[in-house]
């Protein structure tokens, strides 16, 4: 098969033939037909996750068919479109057992722990546990879209916040994560604020349904602006960006007894964010994290997309080959140069 492999932290990945995988016993091997690029790719590429194994394969956002079924898995067959969660499960220890598959002790992700998904083929094991069938009407590159992002977002939202109808929420960075949020938070009936430097992602918050947006370039102070367009404070914050500057304002926008939930990733070499404690304890917050979607939360997950008409194309900002993986990696090294939405390689 085809894959994209890097040999060395931060040194250029290559497109490179490499051999098909093997079926696991209680697993399946995908053919890919579509996978996100994430923000978590590039910390995968530049190091940042301490399981990788050189040489390596990145990708975690998938969505393809099942073409090989292991000799242990009952209930799927060749044929089947499917995605899975970016944190796959064991199944059996205590938080598995509990309904907490995404911080299952003895988890395994594709593309960190083990060869992801810009490839054409993936191995994926324990698949009873982990695997989502998709629905006819859902597109693979659609489907790619959920990936780690939309599906992070959801729990943060729904979840972790909490999120109500009237409430206001504050996003703070309009990339894939962030303007999933945007959308799950305006279809759960909230007012949002978008924060972001690039007026283009800004500018698609807007037309996804954030009622403000705030320019963090600008002079003014941010945490002020935002607290003043909600008349106090956000209900619920959203550090969609995982910097520590981001995760200080999104806090500082909170009302009393308002709730901060991160779901960008903080790796310890940013250094840790300065948390405003003084107001933690002032206003009686409440700061949780945010760590990818349960597999059996899918489906309640699908049926929001139904039931409010969320249009994931509308996510998608780039279609690319994954010839076009290599370069795509590489400009995330300047965030300033990012595209609006999500970026999506259709190999299928």
């Amino acid at each position: 098969m085809r894959a994209v492999v890097f040999d060395e932290f931060g040194a250029s990945p290559e497109v490179r033939t490499v051999p098909d995988p093997d079926v696991p016993p209680d697993g399946v091997v995908v053919e890919v037909e579509a996978t996100g690029l994430c923000r978590s790719d590039w910390h995968t590429w530049q190091g940042h996750e301490s399981e990788v194994t050189l040489p390596h394969v990145a990708g975690h956002e998938l969505a393809g068919r099942l073409v090989e079924v292991g000799s242990r898995v009952r209930g799927w067959h060749p044929g089947q479109r499917v995605t899975v969660p970016f944190v796959c499960a064991c199944g059996t220890c205590h938080q598995c057992a509990t309904g907490n598959q995404q911080v299952c002790a003895h988890q395994f992700q594709p593309g960190v722990t083990h060869w992801g998904s810009f490839a054409e083929r993936l191995a994926v094991r324990r698949a009873e546990t982990n695997l989502v069938a998709l629905p006819d009407e859902l597109t693979s590159t659609s489907a790619a879209a959920l990936g780690c992002r939309f599906a992070t977002a959801f729990r943060a939202v729904l979840r972790q916040g909490e999120v109500r109808a009237g409430q206001w929420v504050a996003v703070h960075g309009c990339g894939g994560a962030g303007l999933s949020a945007v959308v799950i938070a305006v279809a759960a009936g909230a007012r949002v604020v978008a924060v972001d430097l690039s007026e283009q992602a800004l500018r698609l918050a807007s037309e996804l349904g954030a009622e403000h947006t705030v320019d963090g370039r600008g002079s003014h102070d941010t945490a002020e602006r935002v607290r003043e367009l909600t008349g106090g404070g956000a209900h619920v914050s959203l550090d969609c960006v995982g910097h520590p500057d981001s995760c200080v304002t999104s806090v500082s926008v909170l009302r009393t007894h308002g709730t901060h939930v991160q779901l960008g990733l903080m790796p310890p070499q940013q250094g840790p964010a300065p948390v405003p404690m003084h107001l933690v304890i002032a206003r009686e917050l409440r700061l949780l994290g945010s760590h990818g979607l349960q597999a059996h939360e899918y489906p309640k997950m699908m049926r929001l997309l139904t039931g409010s008409r969320i249009d994931l194309d509308r996510l998608v900002g780039r279609r690319i080959g994954l010839d076009d993986v290599p370069r795509e990696l590489a400009a995330m090294n300047k965030p300033s140069s990012r595209q609006a939405g999500i970026t999506v390689a259709e190999l299928g």
